[in-house]
């Protein structure tokens, strides 16, 4: 079955592809949309179990393996660009293992490396007791905080968590935490900006410095003050950051460093 996705066309510019996060799809960025679409040809897929796709089954290699499929289908003699938050990172990091010379700059924002199977396990049962709450409007309300979802966004994040299916959310959970960094990673040809915020968790951070440490291509930076999210929490800061380091390099200047 085809990928769903919007695509906003611009003639003979880099194509610019959005991977959104589990839970969301790709109304999350709408902000880097309004933004980026004037000067590239921007595309966002709703992933698999996720959005307009949502009847789809979900796996990571499968996903990866639709969004080369796309980007070989509408890339031209531009650049390519990919940008991954979270679940869509971790597709982002799979497809730079599969395909090391098909993105020209990879964007890896906040994915979880670090496999967590025995804590899923042990999370099963709890999660079968609270997937109920998951429909209710009141916890979607405070979820959204957490996820930084804009209140203009909030009726699309209450729709999508209201549709998906218990056997659907456990795949996603299953796949996003046992995810590991594949092989082939270090042989990525693409310039790699690793991000994670400075509020989230130590696996995160943990997640962060593996990703760079094991691929001689790519900065890694953590970003002051923000928690998982940094697209939705400081659009105006993400768009910058994103657009200096494509066009120049540059890194924010609040940013700390991650050495390799």
């Amino acid at each position: 079955m085809e990928l769903e996705y919007k695509e906003y066309e611009k003639e003979n510019a880099p194509l610019m592809v959005f991977l959104h996060g589990g839970g969301v799809s790709g109304w999350m960025w709408d902000e880097q949309i309004k933004y980026f679409s004037l000067r590239y040809h921007c595309i966002v897929p709703d992933l698999p179990a996720h959005g307009t796709s949502q009847n789809q089954h979900f796996s990571i290699k499968d996903s990866a393996e639709k969004i080369i499929e796309l980007i070989n289908l509408k890339r031209s003699e531009q650049p390519v660009i990919v940008i991954g938050f979270s679940l869509g990172a971790q597709i982002l990091v799979n497809i730079l293992s599969i395909a090391p010379g098909l993105i020209n700059y990879a964007i890896i924002n906040s994915a979880l490396t670090r496999p967590m199977e025995y804590s899923l396990k042990l999370l099963k049962p709890l999660f079968k007791l609270s997937f109920p709450l998951t429909k209710m409007r009141s916890f979607a309300k405070l979820q959204s905080k957490v996820l930084y979802i804009q209140e203009n966004q909030f009726e699309h994040y209450v729709k999508e968590t209201t549709e998906i299916t218990f056997d659907s959310f456990m795949q996603v959970m299953k796949e996003n935490m046992s995810f590991q960094v594949p092989k082939k990673y270090s042989s990525s040809k693409s310039k790699i900006l690793v991000t994670v915020g400075e509020k989230e968790k130590k696996m995160m951070h943990k997640s962060a410095f593996e990703l760079v440490q094991k691929n001689s291509n790519s900065t890694g930076i953590m970003i002051p003050k923000v928690g998982h999210g940094i697209s939705l929490a400081n659009p105006n800061y993400f768009n910058k950051m994103l657009e200096d380091w494509v066009s120049m390099g540059n890194i924010p200047e609040n940013a700390k460093l991650i050495e390799q």
